[in-house]
C-alpha cells in the first residue's frame, strides 16, 4: 500500500471556482476591465494566480504591470472571501479521514499562494493532520515543476515509489510524471477527462471512494 497521498487542492479537494471567479472579477471590475462567467475560469486556473490574471485580462492588456495591478486588488479581497462559496467535493472529508485512520500520510501540493492554501486546508479539514501543506511559495517554481513534491517527500521521509499523487488537471499529471510518482487523475474537478487522458496517468477515478479502493489493492 502507498504510504503517502499528495492531493492537489483546487478542483481536487475543494471546489473553489466560484470564489476564484468572484475575486478575479472584482479585480477586473475595479480596474475597468470586462468580467467573465464563472464557468470560464475552469480553464484559467491551475498555474498560479499570476497566470490566472494574465488569462483573465483582455487581449492587449496582458502586461506584467497589469498582472501586478490585478494581484494588488485580488489578494485582499480573496483573503476575506475565499471561503464564501468554496466547499469540499462530496466524499472528500470521508476519504481523508479513512486514509488518516489507516495511518497513510497526507499532504497538499497547490499552485494557490501559500497563505490561502494553508487557510483553506485548516478551515475545511481541521481534523486532518497533513504532514505538509504547500502552496505557491516565493522563490519556488510552481507545478508542474516537481520541487513541491520533492519537498513533501523530504518532510514525510517517504520514498517516491510509496507515493500516490492525486489531481484534476494536466498540470497535476505533469507534476507527478516530473517527480516520478504514481499519478491519479480525478474527473470531478475543473478540467475534462480528455485533458487527463492526454497525459496518460496511472489511474483516473470518478469518485473519491475509488481512491480508497485503489490503495486497498496495494497499487
Amino acid at each position: 500500500m502507498k504510504k503517502l497521498v499528495i492531493f492537489d487542492l483546487d478542483g481536487t479537494l475543494l471546489n473553489t471556482i466560484a470564489d476564484l471567479a468572484q475575486s478575479t472579477n472584482h479585480a477586473l471590475k475595479t480596474l475597468g476591465y470586462p468580467t467573465h462567467d464563472t464557468e470560464a475560469y475552469n480553464f484559467m486556473v491551475g498555474n498560479g494566480i499570476n497566470k490566472l490574471f494574465e488569462r483573465a485580462l483582455p487581449e492587449g492588456e496582458k502586461t506584467e504591470e497589469n498582472v501586478l495591478r490585478m494581484r494588488k486588488e485580488f489578494i485582499p479581497y480573496y483573503d476575506v472571501h475565499n471561503a464564501d462559496l468554496s466547499r469540499p467535493y462530496p466524499g472528500i472529508p470521508e476519504l481523508l479521514k479513512q486514509l488518516q485512520d489507516q495511518s497513510i500520510q497526507l499532504a497538499v501540493a497547490s499552485n494557490k499562494y501559500q497563505s490561502a492554501t494553508r487557510h483553506l486546508v485548516a478551515h475545511y479539514f481541521p481534523d486532518i493532520q497533513f504532514c505538509a501543506v504547500f502552496g505557491q511559495r516565493e522563490g519556488v517554481n510552481t507545478k508542474p515543476d516537481p520541487t513541491i513534491v520533492h519537498d513533501i517527500l523530504s518532510i514525510a521521509q517517504i520514498d517516491k515509489n510509496d507515493v500516490l499523487y492525486v489531481g484534476d488537471s494536466g498540470v497535476d499529471m505533469q507534476t507527478a510524471a516530473n517527480a516520478s510518482v504514481t499519478a491519479c487523475g480525478v474527473t470531478w474537478g475543473f478540467r475534462p477527462r480528455t485533458e487527463l487522458e492526454a497525459f496518460k496517468p496511472d489511474f483516473i477515478v470518478d469518485a473519491p471512494a475509488e481512491i480508497a479502493r485503489l490503495l486497498s489493492v496495494n497499487i
